[in-house]
């Protein structure tokens, strides 16, 4: 592998990718440490160790940024969203559907409408985060905008939404020109950034060694699973019948349908992690005496809690079945191989087809419903006996999914670039 990494940066080509992509998450880090107009940078660190549990969880997504009010603060989380509700969308608004069968036409104006919403979701986000930052989220706390006019949180406002359209650009530009999927490794920059102060969090407390040993085994385990498991998939066998266009002779070739077990990837953690904030937030704006408030801030104020364990598991299994069923469609499939002459073995062309897969894909989601309710719960149920901050969500299977999937990811598409090159891979 040493030897595969070395000679990426020996190629010309692959080089300019690699140091085009490192350069721009460095930029991407160096924002989130500039903060936004008329934010005090000390009466942030004044106000650090009152974090609540669950807003860290937000946090962690921006890589720090959120609890600094910097420019990067709303990291790439207002695209991802915007992304997913313009899936969601295709199956409410025909329009939609139809851009997205048009091909590069349809999907470039999908493209368009996705940076339209992330911007109006990221001027809403905004509006909301400094707006109650200096009273609800952080009380007892010094104003971390201490000159509250309307200018002053205009600005601040403006300038973070500003910094997420920058963001979005950035991101492009790695897809475009770099190496791997840049919004996600722009998530990959900002959680693995929190890898190191966390560790050494760990190392600092009451039998850090210990307690750091048991983490790094826990990481490794769960690498482990995750990698088996999003590298498995279930090939179906497909082969396709000769037929003569004109003069010459297409088909009689056999190939696959690819369905992976974790076919909705981390998309439901996060969607369940979002609506279970929705409760802790809400309690931030109620009076403390009021008896709603307090059955949700004992109930929902940790990730830890029975019933937040519960709810998240519930959502989890529930998103993944959901997300699936949207983004897979076995009735396009198996028109599209009745089209160009292809046919399951075993299995008659049409309805038939697309029942078989119906079924493949509904067995092959329950196991990934499982994995990813397992991947994000052992961890948090595990640190809950080990009496670790749950604060610290960064060694949470949700961040370790996202990392470990992401560098899966990239690794196999500078492994593929290499091969084309006529070098041995990393994989090789």
């Amino acid at each position: 592998m040493l030897g595969a990494f070395v000679q990426a940066f020996r190629t010309p080509d692959l080089r300019r990718k690699l140091l085009f992509t490192l350069g721009i998450m460095a930029l991407f880090r160096l924002g989130t440490y500039i903060p936004a107009p008329g934010v005090s940078a000390a009466n942030i660190r004044a106000r650090t160790d009152s974090t609540p549990d669950l807003l860290g969880v937000v946090d962690l997504f921006s890589g720090g940024a959120l609890l600094q009010l910097s420019i990067f603060a709303l990291g790439v989380m207002p695209y991802i969203t915007a992304s997913i509700i313009m899936q969601l969308m295709r199956v409410v608004i025909p329009r939609l559907a139809e851009l997205h069968k048009e091909g590069q036409s349809g999907t470039a104006k999908i493209t368009q409408y996705t940076r339209y919403l992330t911007l109006g979701l990221a001027l809403l986000q905004a509006s909301v985060f400094v707006t109650v930052a200096n009273t609800q989220l952080f009380p007892g706390s010094p104003a971390v905008i201490p000159d509250d006019s309307w200018y002053i949180m205009a600005m601040a406002i403006l300038s973070m939404t500003a910094g997420t359209a920058l963001v979005m650009w950035m991101g492009e530009m790695i897809t475009e020109r770099g190496v791997g999927n840049g919004m996600s490794l722009m998530i990959f920059t900002s959680i693995a950034a929190s890898f190191p102060p966390a560790f050494g969090t760990i190392l600092e407390s009451d039998g850090g060694v210990g307690r750091f040993a048991a983490v790094i085994g826990l990481i490794l385990l769960i690498t482990l699973l995750i990698v088996f498991v999003e590298q498995s998939q279930r090939r179906i066998p497909v082969q396709y019948a000769k037929r003569m266009v004109g003069r010459r002779m297409y088909g009689g070739s056999s190939t696959y349908i690819p369905i992976k077990i974790n076919m909705a990837n981390v998309i439901p953690v996060i969607f369940a992690s979002s609506l279970l904030m929705l409760p802790n937030l809400a309690a931030q704006f109620g009076d403390a005496e009021e008896p709603w408030v307090q059955w949700l801030s004992s109930n929902f104020a940790s990730p830890d809690d029975p019933l937040y364990l519960a709810l998240f598991a519930f959502l989890i299994l529930f998103f993944t079945f959901f997300y699936v069923s949207i983004t897979f469609n076995p009735d396009d499939v198996a028109d599209n191989m009745k089209r160009y002459g292809g046919f399951i073995p075993g299995i008659r062309a049409g309805r038939p087809t697309a029942d078989y897969l119906q079924f493949v894909s509904s067995r092959i989601t329950t196991v990934g419903a499982i994995y990813l309710t397992l991947v994000a719960l052992i961890p948090t149920v595990v640190f809950a006996q080990m009496g670790i901050d749950q604060g610290m969500m960064v060694f949470g299977g949700t961040s370790v999914l996202i990392v470990v999937g992401v560098g899966l990811q990239t690794v196999k598409e500078i492994d593929s670039q290499l091969q084309q090159r006529h070098y041995e891979g990393f994989l090789g």
